[in-house]
């Protein structure tokens, strides 16, 4: 357990640096939304396109993987806005909730640790959960958060803007073009990968430091403390971090069996993306569409902090 907290270390430490050189100022709040561009535009799908590109195109093909992913994916959304829904929460908040208990930071920290723990190997599954998480479960939370004003015609137009904004979303592109790239046997240019190579390797550790001043920003600027607030949000964590990787190690474990055609490989790199804190760019949309934002950024501080834990026992127990 000890070489995995060494290993795992780094990645969270990273994101401690970045709450605290927001916390005292060291970088501005205004300079979070420029690092977010940098990251986002730039960086990760230079990251993205590499690991594409470098890995097999029937990797990235996996449907039954993505299917099992997927499955998933809207079984903890389910049970979430079900929980929650039980009190006076409005669907806008109980969605995005939703979101942030089934969609974990894998673009971030997820393919970095990945690859870190298990070799490149890892980033074709790892890579089907994203394109899974950005073009469905998102898709079908940011619906859901529309029934509050417009009822099912409103959900059915929410979904039209949510693939809108897929479209206009880089992340999926680079995925694309990178599993283009591996199926033509492509390689850009030598200067052009090399400017590629550059923005990829600078994705992770700013990513990291950009996770950590975006918690800080969300928790200096919304009311009351995080820690008073913890237990209102607790299931949530609980379903992220406990939940979200069981249940994909258990229906992963069923489909083997039942000889469904998944490989041990591809379930247990999907399982640890499942294990890992809740992606930080949900604070961003749900601060877009009205929703609490201060609750999300309560989800993700805390998810992200027991993760440091409850990640390396997953991969302690799966490796």
């Amino acid at each position: 357990m000890t070489p995995i907290l060494l290993q795992t270390f780094p990645f969270f430490a990273l994101v401690l640096c970045g709450y605290l050189a927001a916390r005292r100022a060291v970088l501005p709040l205004s300079a979070i939304p420029g690092l977010n561009t940098f990251v986002l535009y730039f960086a990760l799908p230079c990251m993205l396109f590499r690991f594409g590109s470098a890995t097999p195109l029937a990797q990235l093909l996996d449907l039954r993987l993505a299917l099992l992913y997927l499955v998933c994916g809207l079984l903890i959304v389910a049970l979430t806005v079900l929980l929650t829904r039980r009190g006076a929460m409005g669907w806008n908040d109980a969605a995005f909730g939703a979101l942030v208990a089934a969609f974990p930071n894998t673009g971030f920290m997820g393919v970095p640790l990945l690859v870190a723990f298990i070799g490149s190997s890892a980033a074709g599954p790892a890579i089907v959960t994203i394109v899974v998480d950005l073009v469905v479960v998102t898709s079908l939370c940011i619906a859901l958060s529309r029934l509050d004003s417009a009822g099912l015609q409103g959900a059915g137009q929410a979904a039209r803007n949510a693939l809108k904004g897929v479209a206009a979303n880089p992340m999926p592109w680079s995925v694309l073009l990178g599993a283009l790239a591996s199926g033509l046997g492509y390689e850009p240019l030598g200067p052009v990968m090399a400017t590629i190579d550059l923005l990829a390797d600078s994705a992770s550790p700013v990513a990291l430091f950009t996770i950590g001043a975006v918690l800080a920003r969300s928790q200096m600027t919304s009311a009351g403390g995080i820690a008073l607030k913890l237990r209102a949000e607790a299931s949530v964590v609980l379903i992220k971090l406990l939940l979200h990787p069981l249940l994909v190690a258990g229906l992963g474990w069923l489909a083997i069996r039942a000889g469904l055609g998944l490989s041990p490989f591809s379930v247990t790199v999907a399982t640890l993306v499942a294990a890992l804190p809740s992606a930080s760019n949900v604070a961003l949309l749900s601060e877009r569409f009205g929703a609490d934002t201060a609750r999300i950024a309560r989800i993700i501080l805390w998810s992200t902090a027991w993760a440091f834990l409850s990640f390396s026992a997953a991969v302690a127990w799966l490796l």
